[in-house]
């Protein structure tokens, strides 16, 4: 069994996204292990890239402060050895095709299993591109999360019976980013899914506030939420863990007996 099925086995999952290196990589850490303790049963690390095309203006602003800053792939992987001394959840990455690419795809994925990264989204790959990166992620025992979104339509099927990990579900056309509302007939999508396959559904993109997650996981086994957990690190800076941390048990607790 997938780890990542291991965070969907207690009631609906909460899914924090967190870019590594905005402040700095120590903040990171100590923000993953305050949203651990507060309730997170999975955490998804954006690597940081300079052209992150499916981020808004929020995830955007922190890959180029991480930049800035000097963050690497090889810091990142030696953040997660040190996060994995004592977080046990599963953890997954979310970057794009090029910094696979140039670290070298092989290198990469074996260095994920190394460190104990348990997925992988690359938000750039399309369905139809991905045997690029599946067998080597097969090899190493990493799940190579698909996502749908409310453009996928014919495809929805397609993708799901060849989903693994969990599938990642695109709430809204355009980028990610904090909305008021969201309008997408996700209800309909996930009956599609459902019929498909078992592996679990999270949606993202727009989540923000306790009762749209509590709505969204009604709809599905799972809510990731990123903008506005950056938003939290860009705002308080070094003292931000302790502000993610409260604001993850405020999101579990709105998705509890739903």
């Amino acid at each position: 069994m997938s780890k990542i099925k291991q965070a969907f086995e207690n009631g609906k999952a909460f899914i924090a996204f967190i870019t590594c290196g905005d402040p700095d990589l120590a903040t990171t850490a100590a923000a993953v292990r305050a949203a651990v303790e507060n309730g997170a049963d999975l955490i998804e690390l954006g690597i940081p890239f300079s052209d992150p095309t499916a981020e808004g203006p929020v995830i955007q602003g922190a890959n180029l402060r991480a930049l800035q800053g000097g963050v690497t792939t090889d810091k990142v992987f030696d953040l997660v050895r040190d996060l994995r001394r004592n977080v046990t959840i599963p953890l997954v990455f979310m970057t794009y095709a090029n910094v696979v690419f140039s670290y070298g795809a092989e290198k990469f994925i074996g260095t994920c299993r190394e460190v104990g990264i348990d997925g992988l989204i690359l938000p750039d790959v399309p369905y139809e591109e991905k045997e690029e990166f599946l067998p080597l992620c097969r090899r190493y025992g990493v799940d190579l999360i698909s996502l749908i979104a409310p453009t996928s339509e014919n495809r929805i099927a397609m993708i799901a019976r060849e989903a693994e990990g969990f599938i990642y579900l695109v709430s809204s056309l355009g980028v990610t980013g904090v909305r008021s509302e969201i309008t997408t007939d996700l209800p309909s999508i996930v009956k599609v899914i459902r019929e498909n396959t078992d592996v679990p559904v999270a949606i993202g993109f727009g989540i923000s506030t306790p009762e749209q997650a509590r709505q969204m996981s009604a709809t599905a086994d799972g809510v990731i939420v990123g903008s506005a957990i950056v938003r939290q690190l860009e705002q308080y800076g070094k003292d931000a863990p302790a502000h993610v941390g409260e604001y993850v048990r405020s999101m579990k607790e709105a998705m509890q007996n739903v």
